[in-house]
């Protein structure tokens, strides 16, 4: 396939046998679900590390270098095409693309890897403890996701008429797209058997946790989970379309679960990163879903940190665009000191949330099991999009995907997914967003 200047390359590392334990995926009665997991994929023997290496082309699609161009000057991003379709290769735009100083190293080894970004151009990572990092956040509800669109009917705003200093309200009116939350979460005042909706925050009911996403016994290593929010349980929870939730302790434990979520501490929720006063935080606009398909999509992303439930959902309606997640790196969690993404569990069209945004099996099709995985991050001014081939899945979504410029945007690459068939070849595709929007169209 032939880039548009200097792209992302998504190549395969190397293969293991053994599933790492750090991505070990635990919930209620999860054990033995792990243990299949990793039955079939050793069944399989494959776990895929994967690692973007930059490659600089000319305008014939030449290869001119291989080698880390994250040294040349970045003043030049700002110059590139504004129209709304890929750019074509130049000197300028080669600068571009060429300035990002990070790549993405994605795990998709365990059914809800997170994508992990390094430093360097050409390092992945399989390290298996965890750490965190702090992060900004605001916050927001739903309880029918069927009605997840970016229409301005299936919202309201009127929490953002509310004042910073109002008391936190229960609710099930969504923010509108990228307006911030305005009443803080108030620790010591909500009991841990209620559910936080509003400002950002969605239940998941379809789970049976009491609206929450995932429930953790505690910081204390290999803890295990809950059935219900209870006293020193940390409870995580999932944020609308756009956002991520912003709580989880700064103290991970090592035994490679990450730990995220409020605390319930003497039947009352409190946060676990007092650094922001709202439970769900905006990521960056960069990429939305668009359908032209005539039924539902469920896109599931994981819930990291915490259990990593694969049931944060992003509902897309039939014809509906709705914005997809897309973190800045250096403020959301870290893993070991590495920068994460956001990664995606996409289901066949016609699956609904509650039936696609859980843990599956093999059998099921849906959830980690689902034919296909979005990816999303952003880092130095640059978003970078994925379409990934899930490893737990040899099955061909029941349709396709491509990912370009949304009007007066710059895309710098291809990324499709038609008829089972990546662009990129068998270890999928990546398009650099370097200014503007960028559209995952459904089709």
């Amino acid at each position: 396939m032939k880039f548009a200047s200097a792209a992302l390359l998504l190549t395969a590392l190397t293969t293991v046998v053994a599933l790492p334990e750090q991505h070990a995926h635990h919930r209620h009665h999860a054990r033995q679900a792990k243990a299949e997991r990793r039955a079939e994929l050793e069944k399989r023997a494959v776990d895929y590390v994967y690692s973007y290496v930059t490659v600089v082309v000319d305008a014939n699609g030449n290869v001119i270098s291989d080698t880390a161009a994250a040294s040349e000057p970045t003043s030049t991003a700002a110059a590139t095409s504004s129209t709304a379709a890929y750019v074509a290769p130049t000197s300028s735009t080669a600068e571009a693309a060429a300035t990002t100083s990070a790549a993405i190293a994605v795990q998709a080894a365990s059914s809800a890897a997170e994508f992990v970004v390094s430093s360097s151009t050409t390092s992945s990572s399989s390290s298996s403890s965890t750490s965190s990092s702090s992060s900004s956040s605001s916050s927001s509800s739903a309880t029918t996701f069927s009605t997840l669109t970016s229409s301005a009917a299936s919202k309201t705003s009127s929490a953002a008429s509310s004042t910073s200093t109002s008391t936190y309200s229960i609710s099930t009116d969504l923010l509108d797209d990228y307006v911030d939350p305005t009443q803080a979460f108030v620790d010591g005042t909500i009991a841990c058997s209620t559910f936080p909706s509003g400002q950002g925050v969605i239940a998941v009911d379809w789970m049976n946790l009491g609206g929450w996403t995932g429930i953790q016994v505690s910081e204390a290593e290999n803890s295990g989970t809950a059935s219900s929010c209870g006293d020193g349980n940390l409870c995580s929870y999932a944020c609308q379309p756009g956002m991520s939730k912003t709580q989880w302790p700064s103290s991970q434990p090592g035994d490679g679960e990450s730990r995220g979520g409020l605390k319930c501490t003497d039947g009352y929720l409190y946060r676990t990163n007092t650094d922001t006063d709202y439970l769900c935080e905006w990521g960056v606009s960069s990429a939305q879903v668009v359908s032209e398909l005539d039924d539902v999509v469920a896109v599931c992303r994981t819930d990291y940190p915490g259990t990593e439930n694969m049931d944060v959902p992003t509902v897309v309606t039939a014809g509906a665009t709705v914005p997809l997640t897309v973190v800045n790196e250096a403020t959301y969690y870290q893993w070991e000191s590495q920068m994460t993404s956001a990664q995606y569990y996409v289901n066949n069209a016609g699956v609904s949330a509650e039936d696609g945004c859980i843990w599956g099996d093999s059998s099921s099709g849906v959830g980690n099991y689902a034919p296909l995985n979005f990816g999303a991050g952003y880092v130095d001014g640059v978003a970078y999009l994925s379409l990934i081939p899930n490893p737990n899945s040899d099955a061909t979504a029941n349709f396709n995907v491509k990912i370009v410029a949304s009007e007066g945007s710059t895309v710098i690459g291809e990324c499709t997914y038609i008829d089972g068939v990546f662009s990129g070849g068998s270890n999928g595709c990546t398009v650099s967003v370097t200014s503007g929007t960028a559209n995952f169209v459904l089709y």
